[in-house]
Parts: structure tokens; C-alpha cells; sequence
């Protein structure tokens, strides 16, 4: 529990808050710590929204199929990033405190996103276009590396004792928080506009809008404090100066835990929450509009009951939560995917049952992780196997999806996501539990 943010609390007359209890200061890092993370998601989340948009204004015209191919490698590339920016931005977080790596990342993102939006069509500048757009997303995936162990660790090291899944929650109450404001923007883009005007300004507003919103983001992340976990760890002379080596040598079962931890998560997640629109559009011809409303509806179900399941964690644990998401995934996958038509009431069942099983991932994501490690390589800890795990599994998942759709094999995507949650699950269920572990 953070003593700083109690004795500095009135409402707590400088004592510590009880177990289960937040004071008004971790209220305000942990509002802080969302919102500026739900902005910073807007960004990275509108360019999967608008994929085939983007498709046709920064590559060649000609085959729809291989434009939106080119453009879902561009997107899978910027996960390569993902890595690097967890490495040198986890280890400046680590070093210099989660406030000023949370507020290099929001700055990065928000500054590539409205990179994006000006940048010319293929029609204009040829080549360049493309070579552009590449540049603003390895710039994207290089802070959405960073972000994650950042955000994550300075949301449960803000948590009252007993709280912790609770805190961390909303970094993934956050995340889907900028995805359903990128999903309203796509939708209310996409229905209020013509294909045309779609197409030629439309959705360079969508990604202005979000660049503009990162600007609250870095206010935000400006005006608060950082945390007793960092505060302490540099105090006593613990930090490290290079974390990602310690992280490596001091700390090698927890760092492949959390690679394991994250596969099925983050292959279920990019597929459900990030791209199922355009996969049913192209594979059951339902209108893209209509998709983003189904999105857009269950993504709000999904954000009110994350908190909610970030609570049944603190109170049942770690394992249980995370075992039904995997378990449900291993059952439910080919059942789910068959039963997606060109319906709306068929994808937003689809959808809505995908996204409730994965509440118990993402519930549970940053206080599992943030519990496997000392403070003094928290954020490091967290952001770099976390990455690695999300370009092999996250990163590639729009494009082998279409690739499979594209080839014929659109039947066989459960046995893809079926064996992904079958890993996590052995993983899930053989870890220790953590939820009344010790935690500085």
C-alpha cells in the first residue's frame, strides 16, 4: 500500500488506509493512470479500425486483397517494434520512475498518430507514402512497447493492500477504453460519411481527434506523483542500471511466466476486441458499419465489467479467473466462430461471449505480472516478455487471420485459438498464486 498517498490524504487523517479501501490520492493516480492510457489507445487502435481504408489511400490500387495484406503487414511490423520500446522505455521507467515513462510514451504516440492523419496518399507521393506510414507506426509499437509495463506498474503499485487486481484492471479498463472510443469514432465516421469522403478525409479526423486527446493524456501524467514502490527502490539504492539484464538473470522463471501468461491473452484479445469487424466483414459480407456497432456495443459491456472482475480476482485469485478464460477458450472457440453469419445478432453474440471470457485475462494481466517482480525491474519485467509474447501472438494475429481467409482456411482459426488458450491454460493452472503475496 502506498503510506506516501495515505499520510498525505486528509480525507485518511494521515493514517493508512484499511485493507480493501482506496484513499482520494491512489483514487487520483490510478483516474490519472487510466485516462492517460485510454487516449494514448485511441492512436494505436484506429489504424486497425480504418485497415481497409488505409489499404487504399497508402498502397496501390488494383487487388483489394493484397492492399489490406500490405497494410496488415505494416501493422504486424509495428509490433516488431513493441520489443525494443519495452527494453529501452521499461528500463527508463525502472530508472527514471513511472511519471516521466509514462509521459515519453503518451508524447511518442499521440505525435505518430497525427503524423499519420497528414501524410499523403499513394496517388500523391508514390512509394513514399507507404514508407511514411511505416515509420509512424514502428514509432507507435516503440511506445506501445514502453506503455504497458509503465502503466501497469504504476497502477498496482498505486493499490491499497487487497486491492491490486482491482488497480491494475483499469490499465486494461483503459486499453478498452481507447478502443471503444476509436470503435465510436469508426462507427459514427463510417455511417455518417460517404465511401468517398470516407476514404479522402474521413478518417484522417478520426486519427487528429485521438492525436489531440493524447495532449490531455500528457497533462494528465504531468500533475501526478510517482510512486512509494519507485520512490523507495531509488531511495535505498536498489534501482538497477541495467534492468533488462538483471531482469534476465535475477528474475528468469518469472520472465518466461509472464511470455506464457500472455499468449492466449493477447492472440484472444487482437482477434475479439481489435479486429473481428473487419474478419467478419470480409468472411460474411456484413457491412463494416454495422460491424463497429457490435464492437462498440460489447466493448462498453466489457468496460463496465472488467472492475468488477479485477474484484472477484482480489477476493477468489489469480488462478481460478485466469483458468476460466483459457478453459472457456479451449471449449468455446470452434462453437464461436462457426456461429459467426452476417447477422448482427450473431456477431454481437459472438462477440459479447468472446469478450466476457476474456475479462478474466485482462483483469488480471498487470497485478499477475507486476507481482512476479522487485520494483526495481517492475516495469521492465512486465513490458518486455510481455511484448516479445504480444509480436509473436498479437502482432501477426490480422494477418494470419486474413491470410487464412484469404487461402481457404477460415475453418480452421479455432484450432489456432483453441491451441493458443490450451498453452496458457497448463500455465495458468502449474503457477503459484500471488494474490496474498507480499508486495513492496
Amino acid at each position: 500500500m502506498s503510506t506516501r498517498n495515505a499520510a498525505a490524504d486528509p480525507q485518511d487523517k494521515g493514517l493508512p488506509a484499511p485493507e480493501g479501501r482506496l484513499n482520494r490520492s491512489q483514487r487520483k493516480a490510478i483516474v490519472a493512470g487510466t485516462i492517460g492510457n485510454t487516449v494514448e489507445w485511441v492512436d494505436w487502435s484506429l489504424y486497425s479500425i480504418f485497415a481497409s481504408v488505409i489499404a487504399d489511400e497508402f498502397f496501390p490500387k488494383g487487388d483489394e486483397a493484397v492492399s489490406l495484406l500490405a497494410t496488415l503487414a505494416v501493422f504486424a511490423v509495428g509490433f516488431v517494434m513493441r520489443p525494443v520500446g519495452a527494453a529501452v522505455l521499461g528500463a527508463y521507467a525502472d530508472r527514471k520512475g513511472r511519471k516521466k515513462g509514462m509521459t515519453l510514451t503518451v508524447a511518442l504516440m499521440a505525435g505518430a498518430g497525427i503524423f499519420i492523419a497528414i501524410t499523403p496518399s499513394y496517388d500523391s507521393i508514390g512509394l513514399v507514402s507507404p514508407l511514411l506510414l511505416l515509420l509512424a507506426r514502428l514509432v507507435q509499437g516503440f511506445s506501445a512497447g514502453g506503455e504497458f509495463g509503465s502503466s501497469s506498474a504504476f497502477l498496482v503499485e498505486s493499490a491499497a493492500r487487497g486491492r491490486r487486481a482491482f488497480a491494475g484492471s483499469w490499465q486494461q479498463v483503459s486499453v478498452a477504453g481507447g478502443v471503444l472510443i476509436a470503435s465510436l469514432l469508426g462507427t459514427i465516421i463510417t455511417s455518417g460519411l460517404g465511401d468517398g469522403a470516407v476514404h479522402s478525409w474521413g478518417w484522417r479526423v478520426a486519427f487528429i481527434f485521438g492525436g489531440l486527446l493524447g495532449l490531455v493524456g500528457l497533462w494528465l501524467r504531468m500533475s501526478v506523483e510517482d510512486t512509494d514502490s519507485f520512490t523507495r527502490a531509488q531511495g535505498s539504492g536498489h534501482t538497477r542500471v541495467n534492468p533488462v539484464k538483471a531482469m534476465f538473470v535475477e528474475h528468469p522463471a518469472a520472465t518466461l511466466r509472464v511470455v506464457g501468461i500472455t499468449i492466449a491473452g493477447t492472440l484472444t484479445y487482437y482477434i475479439w476486441v481489435n479486429y473481428l469487424p473487419t474478419y467478419a466483414h470480409l468472411t460474411t459480407g456484413i457491412p463494416l458499419s454495422t460491424a463497429l456497432l457490435s464492437q462498440t456495443l460489447c466493448l462498453i459491456v466489457f468496460v463496465i465489467a472488467l472492475p468488477f472482475a479485477g474484484m472477484l480476482s482480489d477476493r477468489v485469485g489469480r488462478k481460478p479467473t485466469m483458468a476460466g478464460f483459457a478453459g472457456g477458450f479451449v471449449v468455446l472457440a470452434w462453437p464461436l466462430l462457426h456461429l459467426l453469419s452476417n447477422s448482427f445478432v450473431s456477431l454481437f453474440l459472438v462477440q459479447l461471449v468472446g469478450m466476457l471470457l476474456i475479462l478474466g485475462y485482462s483483469a488480471n494481466c498487470a497485478v499477475i505480472m507486476a507481482e512476479q517482480f522487485p520494483p526495481e525491474v517492475r516495469a521492465t519485467g512486465i513490458a518486455l516478455p510481455y511484448a516479445l509474447a504480444v509480436a509473436v501472438f498479437g502482432g501477426t494475429a490480422p494477418y494470419l487471420t486474413t491470410w487464412m481467409h484469404e487461402n481457404g482456411h477460415s475453418g480452421l482459426l479455432w484450432v489456432y485459438v483453441s491451441g493458443a488458450a490450451l498453452i496458457s491454460l497448463v500455465i495458468y493452472l502449474t503457477m503459484p498464486e500471488t494474490k496474498s503475496k507480499e508486495f513492496s
